[in-house]
C-alpha cells in the first residue's frame, strides 16, 4: 500500500532514514561519490523537512518512499528511496507512478539525480522522463536533470 505518510512523526523518520543512508550509501558507492547531502540527514532534518512524503508499506514496514516539493506550477521530486533489502522488485516503478497519477495532474514534475547512476535514469526514461540537462555541481561530479513527458492522447 502507498500513503501520504508524516514524516513529522518522529517514529515515521527514523523509518524513513533507516532506509535512506543504506540506499544512498549504495547509490554513492555506483557514482563514486559520497557528497550526497541526503547522506547526512537526521531524524530532525526528516522531520522539518518541507518535502511531502509517500510511503510504500508491506504490512507496518516502510520499504520505500518517494518525496516532494509541490508548488502551484510543478512537482520536483526530492528522493525516490527504496530499502536495499527490497531492491529489484518494481517498488520505485511503484511509488513513481502513483505520484505520477495521483498527484501530478497537469504539473510539470522534475527530477534530479547523479549523472553516473544508470539505474534511476532508466528508470525515469522508462517511464517518460527526458534529460534536460548536465550540471557539474562539484568538480567532475555531474547531475541529470529530467523531466517528465506526458504521453499525448490523439
Amino acid at each position: 500500500m502507498i500513503q501520504l505518510i508524516n514524516h513529522r512523526d518522529a517514529k515515521v523518520a527514523e523509518s524513513i532514514l533507516s532506509i535512506q543512508l543504506p540506499a544512498y550509501k549504495v547509490e554513492a558507492d555506483l557514482i563514486g561519490f559520497n557528497g550526497i547531502p541526503q547522506l547526512l540527514d537526521s531524524v530532525e532534518n526528516i522531520k522539518n523537512s518541507r518535502e511531502l512524503f509517500l510511503g510504500k508499506l508491506v504490512g507496518s514496514e516502510l520499504v520505500g518512499f518517494i518525496s516532494y516539493e509541490d508548488t502551484a506550477e510543478l512537482i520536483d521530486i526530492c528522493r525516490l528511496v527504496v530499502d536495499p533489502n527490497h531492491f529489484r522488485k518494481g517498488i520505485a516503478s511503484e511509488l513513481l507512478n502513483y505520484l505520477l497519477t495521483v498527484y501530478a495532474n497537469e504539473k510539470k514534475v522534475v527530477v534530479s539525480t547523479g549523472a553516473k547512476n544508470i539505474p534511476a535514469i532508466t528508470l525515469y526514461e522508462r517511464n517518460n522522463f527526458k534529460k534536460f540537462a548536465d550540471i557539474e555541481v562539484e568538480q567532475n561530479f555531474y547531475i541529470t536533470q529530467l523531466s517528465y513527458e506526458r504521453k499525448k492522447i490523439y
